[in-house]
């Protein structure tokens, strides 16, 4: 019997360490596959993307995104990324963005960008366009990773070079079919209300009354995108025209779009205002029917560079002829 004793003993210590052994692999085993996980946790919050300047590893999901171009900040709040501080040209946001863009720095405009002022904004993404910072790539990836973007023509090639970056290609391509459909709305709308009648686009600039062609950049958005039909009189082979007073009966559409340089200036309103006040002005067809749409200055600066700006300008449109 004590042998039998010493056999079972001898039996459960073994089967002991057996289990105990198993259950240490398991824990070993857990915290490997936890180690793991920790880690891949960690390199997910960063991924490497390759740049101008090579390999660069930028956050996964940025915060607080810089975009150094007087465009680019319209570009990323297409893509739903609302940028910390931004390069304005005027001193205050278009009516588009000035909501989203209220706790938004500005930094203004200069040769050499505001380190002091990205700095203090703690970006952790700079994106800018190599034409205008290629000089300061290594200041300013000091303070955050950036990246540069090759020179575009076409802001939609640009709003993809941001969207691959962010990792919003699909966002980027919904953006830009988007805004295609609503122009195509657009055009279809403005020709029901407005046909054939003829329009003229005219700019007052403090020292001159400017209209605009249809192959001008301007032109091209409103007779072509839009389909309004442009004056017989005005020369093909000018993009704009400056005209005087006396000559703007040479030029009598049915209907005006009137943009003020800078409506601020006390020289552009004195201008608007001694236009508005004289007989040749109040002679035209378009002023008799109330055929004159008023159009704001600074929510057109980005036209045809951004699709907020060009969205924002259609609806400005429809909306006015639609009065």
């Amino acid at each position: 019997m004590k042998q039998q004793r010493h056999i079972i003993a001898g039996l459960i210590i073994v089967l002991f360490v057996i289990v105990s052994t198993a259950c240490g692999a398991n824990n070993a085993g857990n915290t490997a596959s936890n180690s793991e996980k920790a880690n891949k946790g960690a390199t997910a919050e960063q991924h490497v993307i390759s740049t101008l300047k090579g390999d660069l590893s930028i956050p996964t999901e940025p915060k607080r995104v810089i975009g150094l171009s007087v465009v680019y900040p319209e570009l990323l709040y297409a893509l739903g990324v609302t940028p910390v501080a931004v390069q304005n040209y005027h001193p205050d946001f278009p009516s588009y963005l000035k909501e989203p863009f209220k706790d938004t720095l500005k930094m203004g405009i200069a040769q050499t960008p505001n380190f002091e002022a990205i700095l203090a904004s703690k970006p952790d993404l700079i994106i800018a366009p190599t034409w205008w910072s290629d000089k300061d790539y290594a200041q300013l990836s000091k303070i955050a990773p950036t990246v540069l973007l090759p020179q575009r023509d076409d802001w939609r090639d640009e709003l993809r070079d941001i969207g691959k970056v962010l990792g919003k290609v699909e966002q980027a391509e919904k953006v830009i079919q988007d805004l295609q459909t609503k122009e195509t709305e657009a055009k279809e709308k403005l020709h029901s209300l407005v046909g054939d009648e003829t329009v003229m686009y005219m700019m007052i600039m403090a020292k001159e009354i400017v209209i605009y062609g249809e192959n001008s950049d301007r032109g091209i958005f409103i007779h072509k995108t839009l389909g309004l039909k442009p004056i017989k009189e005005y020369p093909q082979a000018e993009l704009s025209l400056s005209i005087s007073l006396e000559k703007i009966p040479e030029y009598n559409p049915d209907h005006i779009i009137l943009q003020l340089d800078d409506d601020s200036s006390q020289e552009v309103r004195n201008r608007y205002e001694e236009m508005l006040n004289s007989s040749l002005w109040k002679n035209m067809t378009a002023v008799k029917k109330k055929q004159v749409h008023m159009m704001g200055g600074k929510e057109w600066f980005s036209l045809g560079m951004s699709p907020l700006a060009d969205l924002h300008a259609i609806n400005d449109v429809v909306h006015a002829f639609e009065k």
